[in-house]
């Protein structure tokens, strides 16, 4: 495709600042840069038609963290650490709602939940064991205990008789937050060019020679916002994982609000309205789901029903209304990287499965190193 003048001169010319993902991190990066400098040319370029990977494809949890997960992180984490990544997450929470406003979002404070399957005694026990140690952890940032044992109301079968609740969770709606990034970019002056992917790019001395796949431009700087897609920019510090989700048609007299967590964060369900969105189960299969392909398997959506229907909706005709995956950024360490990886590119990636938690204040970290 041959651009026109007037395609080269209004997208392509003098252009500042180059983010490559759409995404959460991607937009909130443009527009920190764009609080930065007034005055410059910001373009994102998105290779979907949306912005894939997992900010248009999560399941929409305000959270940062259950508590089995917190106390899996401390086995391969120290206290410091734990606490820092948990303290992002929740500026990130507060970052994104400060921005784009609860309303806009449907932001519903329910609050999170973790229940544990009969057969997992040993995690159960750890946890209500090490319940108080992890809120005096987290005291200092939330001045106040964050993990609380409730009893089961919810009528869950095949569970312990305890759930740990978290007060400062909540969910939002996905679409609607994606929508209200990408208005907020364009009103902005920010420029957004869908469907392309960055097929090469070669720094230079003043800049970067960035090639689509029918042209080429020149930006200033260029920065990746891409997570689960930059293994080969972090020397594949950063692993895609594939989360399969599936959401029910709507239940009458459906009582469960709210967002809940099994087994370590590996299987997490909330409400949507009068529906059930449930999804995970990539610890079945982690060499299948450490993938950048979208798609589903039956190895795993055989147990999101079997989950759904015999322990969380137990005596209830359930109907699945559709399912879909997303893909999100991994690693060995769950701290993200934001780094300048030469002299005109940088990368905010590896959000660790906790975009929404995290994004926001990951490109604001982006647009800031700048």
């Amino acid at each position: 495709m041959k651009l026109s003048w007037w395609e080269i001169n209004s997208w392509f010319t003098n252009v500042d600042y180059t983010i490559v993902g759409s995404g959460i991190v991607g937009l909130h990066t443009a527009l920190r840069l764009r609080e930065r400098f007034p005055q410059s040319k910001i373009l994102v370029i998105e290779r979907d038609p949306l912005p894939q990977g997992a900010s248009t494809k999560n399941a929409g949890f305000a959270c940062f963290g259950s508590l089995s997960e917190i106390i899996d992180d401390l086995n391969y984490h120290t206290e410091e650490e734990v606490t820092a990544l948990i303290q992002k997450r929740w500026e990130g929470l507060q970052l994104l709602r400060k921005r784009l406003g609860d309303a806009v979002i449907d932001f519903r404070p329910h609050g999170g939940y973790e229940l544990f399957l009969e057969n997992d005694t040993l995690g159960y026990e750890n946890c209500l064991r090490r319940l108080p140690f992890v809120n005096d952890v987290l005291r200092p940032l939330f001045k106040a205990d964050v993990f609380a044992r409730e009893t089961d109301r919810f009528g869950f079968a095949g569970t312990k008789e305890y759930l740990i609740f978290n007060p400062f969770e909540g969910q939002i709606d996905t679409g609607a937050m994606m929508q209200a990034l990408l208005k907020e970019a364009v009103a902005n002056d920010i420029l957004i060019l869908n469907s392309q992917a960055v097929t090469a790019f070669h720094e230079k001395a003043d800049g970067v020679e960035v090639a689509l796949a029918d042209f080429s431009f020149h930006t200033k700087k260029l920065l990746f916002a891409t997570n689960a897609f930059a293994g080969q920019l972090t020397n594949n510090a950063v692993k895609p994982a594939r989360a399969q989700v599936l959401i029910t048609e709507p239940i009458p007299n459906l009582d469960i609000k709210g967002t809940f967590h099994i087994d370590r964060g590996y299987y997490y369900f909330r409400n949507y309205g009068d529906r059930i969105l449930f999804g995970g189960g990539r610890n079945l299969d982690f060499e299948g789901e450490t993938t950048t392909q979208f798609g589903e398997t039956g190895l795993i959506q055989n147990r999101l029903e079997q989950l759904l229907r015999e322990v969380i909706l137990p005596g209830t005709d359930v109907a699945i209304a559709h399912r879909w995956s997303g893909i999100m950024g991994m690693g060995a360490q769950k701290r993200p990287i934001v780094e300048h990886l030469s002299n005109h590119i940088y990368c905010g990636v590896r959000l660790g499965g906790m975009g929404v938690a995290i994004g926001s204040k990951i490109g604001q970290e982006l647009g800031d190193l700048v």
